[in-house]
């Protein structure tokens, strides 16, 4: 999962509509796992970066976000043989074209948090 665009608005950062909801529903329902910039092996950066935009309750749980390990693209810590989805709003071509390779492309929810009620709408894709 992206910080930038899926759980913060890229313009005028806040939290995005709905992300308690949100984050609520992916940690009692998946393995979830930090696919940002803000995040390479060590989940407290992702959680210094979130710290100004949710309450403690919230980061707690967000704590339980694992942390991933990439240095160019974001699929390098994908593992392409489990079950699962990469929430992202803006992936390049190269990675998609890596999860085109492995069959997954239908794996990638891209995130549109200028649309109404997205993450409901993440929620409903992901059930």
């Amino acid at each position: 999962m992206d910080i930038d665009g899926v759980l913060l608005t890229t313009k005028n950062t806040k939290p995005a509509q709905h992300s308690t909801e949100f984050i609520d529903f992916i940690l009692d329902n998946y393995n979830c796992y930090w696919l940002t910039t803000h995040c390479h092996g060590d989940s407290k950066q992702a959680i210094k970066y979130l710290t100004p935009y949710f309450d403690r309750t919230t980061l707690n749980k967000l704590e339980l976000v694992k942390p991933t390990i990439w240095k160019t693209l974001k699929t390098e810590a994908i593992e392409f043989a489990t079950d699962f989805f990469w929430l992202d709003d803006y992936p390049f071509t190269s990675e998609k074209n890596i999860l085109i390779a492995h069959n997954c492309l239908h794996k990638l929810i891209t995130v549109n948090l200028n649309r109404r009620n997205e993450l409901k709408r993440v929620i409903d894709v992901i059930k």
